[in-house]
């Protein structure tokens, strides 16, 4: 048995060296296939790398022998490009040779000709010289024969030339000026004629009164009151003067025309209730006062809608509304302005100027009344520095306070709302005042400057706002003058009732005329 399994291991062993040795065999072969197989790729590849050498020096050769043969065609092409600019370059050369030749000849030419230049210099030299001294002597034989020496001469001449400049000089001016003026005449009278047909308005104004018509007696003695307690409590409250006579009307009295016309409409509203008594004196007094407020904005925010004003300062447009309850020779004041706007706004358009500022101008300039009755001082000096204070344009400023030409004009805008001020004030049925007091107020004013010694002439001016006097120059001096201009003044004051204020102007002046024949 166990030889068995001894003989079956050795023949286990036999065959598995006879496997190895075959696998052996098959791998040495397959070896040796991959061997030979890798020697033919080698020798392919050899072959091959040699082809590509070939190639590749065969393409290198050739791009060679292209480069050679276009820098051979460049190089040619640039010795043909170079032989040009030789040829061009010589040509330049011939002609900056031609130019110098040119050159040399125009230097010789001028050579000789400062040559022949300073030859005719010498000759002039010599010819002037020889004025020199005939013009020398010429002078001396002129200043033995005149008597006068070389400058008294030439002083003489000149005075004489002179006095004709300024004798032609002084007719063309005078011609110039009395043209001018008759045609600024002219133009101004056209201007103002037109404005004033062009304007169409009442010929008489609605005036306030500061009457209050009474039912009966009875209401009289309720007014007044017991022991007059009910009148007093009415001037006390309305700070103004309650004059009851024997006719059936009650005069308000008082400076103020606001608080003037609160105390007519408490009383009218107090006669209308019956009830009448200290406390509801007050009451109404109070409630007008309030009611008033509102008309007052109402009026001025009408004129202000009414015209079209942008950027208007509510101060204004309150003192505007002010100005309906005053009255300057019994016109309403805000009427008045308002024509004197639409006049000054006529005025201005028709000299091609800015209407719309003329209109503010005119329209504002008496808007100093509207506080003359709380502030001291002329009413257009007073309205410039409102207008001033509420930002207004200082052409519209300077309007407002020169319209009495108490302030130098500043633009043309200013004598406009002067002339346009006249034309409203003196439209008929504008003011109450009478011809013959009017007159009579003028003579009252020319009589008073008059009646010093040394005045020539005195006009009453403007409606009377300016008096106007000449004095005698050769009798009243400078200071004397100034002396007159205080002591008219005064007197005016003293003798005579007027409204605003009334400037007195002294001119004391030298002239000299001569008259051509």
């Amino acid at each position: 048995m166990v030889q068995l399994i001894l003989l079956f291991m050795g023949v286990v062993g036999v065959i598995s060296a006879l496997v190895l040795l075959f696998y052996a065999h098959k791998k040495t072969q397959h070896a040796k296939d991959i061997f030979q197989q890798s020697d033919e790729k080698y020798k392919n590849v050899k072959h091959y790398i040699a082809n590509e050498k070939r190639e590749a020096l065969l393409k290198l050769k050739d791009e060679l022998f292209h480069k050679r043969k276009e820098f051979d065609l460049e190089l040619r092409r640039d010795k043909i490009e170079l032989e040009r600019l030789q040829s061009k370059l010589n040509a330049k050369h011939d002609s900056l040779d031609k130019k110098e030749e040119h050159i040399d000849q125009i230097r010789m030419e001028l050579q000789q000709k400062e040559r022949s230049l300073s030859h005719v210099e010498d000759t002039l030299r010599s010819s002037e010289n020889k004025l020199k001294t005939l013009y020398n002597d010429l002078l001396a034989k002129l200043e033995r024969i005149s008597n006068m020496s070389r400058d008294e001469a030439k002083q003489a001449l000149l005075d004489t030339l002179e006095a004709e400049v300024r004798l032609t000089g002084q007719k063309l001016i005078q011609k110039i000026e009395d043209d001018a003026r008759q045609l600024a005449k002219e133009r101004s009278i056209d201007i103002t004629v037109t404005a004033m047909q062009r304007y169409t308005a009442d010929q008489v104004s609605a005036h306030s009164s500061g009457l209050v018509h009474l039912p009966n007696e009875e209401m009289k003695g309720r007014i007044i009151g017991k022991e007059g307690r009910n009148i007093k409590s009415l001037e006390m409250a309305t700070g103004m003067e309650f004059i009851i006579g024997d006719s059936p009307d009650i005069t308000i009295s008082g400076f103020n025309p606001i608080r003037r016309e609160v105390a007519r409409r408490s009383l009218e509203k107090l006669i209308a209730d019956g009830r009448i008594n200290p406390t509801r004196i007050e009451e109404t007094v109070e409630q007008c006062e309030k009611e008033l407020e509102d008309i007052i904005e109402e009026y001025g925010k009408g004129v202000v809608l009414e015209f079209n004003l942008q950027g208007m300062h509510p101060e204004i447009v309150t003192l505007l509304g002010k100005l309906n309850f005053r009255t300057s020779f019994s016109q309403n004041v805000l009427s008045h302005s308002k024509e004197v706007g639409v006049f000054a706004r006529m005025i201005a358009e028709e000299l091609g100027l800015d209407g719309k500022l003329a209109l503010r101008a005119g329209l504002l300039h008496d808007i100093g009344k509207a506080v003359t009755a709380e502030v001291e001082g002329p009413h257009a000096i007073i309205g410039g520095e409102i207008a001033r204070r509420c930002g207004e344009d200082p052409l519209v400023v300077n309007a407002i306070a020169a319209h009495h030409e108490e302030v130098m004009f500043k633009s043309v805008y200013a004598p406009i709302v002067l002339i346009a001020d006249a034309i409203s004030a003196s439209r008929p049925g504008a003011r109450r005042e009478t011809l013959s007091t009017y007159i009579k107020r003028l003579e009252k004013l020319e009589d008073i400057a008059h009646s010093f010694e040394g005045v020539k002439k005195a006009y009453a001016l403007q409606a009377g706002r300016e008096l106007r006097i000449i004095v005698v120059e050769d009798q009243i001096a400078d200071e004397d003058a100034l002396n007159i201009a205080r002591e008219v003044a005064r007197r005016i004051e003293e003798e005579m009732n007027f409204p605003g204020q009334i400037k007195v102007n002294v001119i004391r002046e030298k002239r000299a005329i001569e008259y051509a024949r």
